[in-house]
């Protein structure tokens, strides 16, 4: 006689253990700087420019101005504050410029500019990068240097497309609030998911102290401090209305 066929149950069957769900960024956890007056709402029109920024293809300047072996840097009156200044973006997409009074404060300047952050980081490896944004002077606005929207761009005395302000996104903040205990240092700031990734590319960083200088109510000047040099830092940022 043929012995009865055994059948297993499907709650005994094994199945494999799902992989562990990645490590939740920390929450948002930065303050507000003790100068910071806050971000203005921004306009439609100011949507507008920046929508349009966005669509515009990223020039790649040739960033090797001769400097004739001297700094700007050099001479310049010091005295400035000393406030957090972070580089960070994927090395083929525009480079974004984060200044914040420390790292644990809520970012009181972020520049989106034309020019993509692998080159910029490249270049900075080379010599000195001096960033200029100018924008036309508005005697009716009042409205505080930091605070203008867009700006045109020049690196190294090129022309070099544009610049915008913006205010900081989510994902601007969770960047910030995941380097809140890196005061210097550079690297890449590892993803969540390959979702996060632009086309395998993960998103790059460097983050050091600048030193600020306000020349006036139409000037504003950030200097890289370089603890390695005392012939000044890499990167120089200029704001100026003209």
């Amino acid at each position: 006689m043929a012995e009865p066929r055994k059948f297993s149950s499907p709650a005994l069957q094994s199945s494999p253990s799902p992989s562990p769900p990645p490590p939740p960024r920390p929450a948002i956890s930065l303050q507000p700087s003790p100068k910071r007056s806050g971000f203005s709402k921004p306009t439609k029109l100011i949507r507008q420019i920046r929508t349009v920024f966005r669509t515009l293809p990223i020039l790649s300047p040739a960033c090797r101005f001769p400097i004739n072996g001297s700094r700007l840097h050099d001479g310049h009156v010091h005295g400035g504050d000393r406030i957090t200044g972070t580089i960070f973006g994927y090395r083929k997409s525009r480079v974004n410029l984060v200044f914040q009074e420390s790292p644990r404060c809520l970012p009181i300047l972020i520049l989106e500019l034309a020019i993509p952050t692998g080159k910029l980081l490249r270049d900075m490896g080379v010599g000195l990068v001096r960033l200029a944004l100018e924008c036309e002077k508005r005697p009716s606005e009042k409205r505080k240097i930091l605070e203008e929207p867009i700006w045109t761009l020049y690196c190294n005395g090129k022309k070099s497309g544009y610049g915008v302000r913006r205010d900081p996104s989510e994902e601007d903040l969770k960047i910030m609030q995941t380097l809140n205990a890196v005061s210097m240092g550079a690297g890449v700031i590892p993803a969540e998911d390959a979702a996060e990734t632009v086309d395998g590319d993960q998103l790059t960083y460097m983050r050091v102290d600048f030193e600020r200088v306000t020349g006036s109510k139409d000037s504003e000047t950030f200097y890289m401090m370089n603890p390695e040099s005392n012939n000044g830092g890499e990167l120089s940022v200029f704001l100026v209305r003209i």
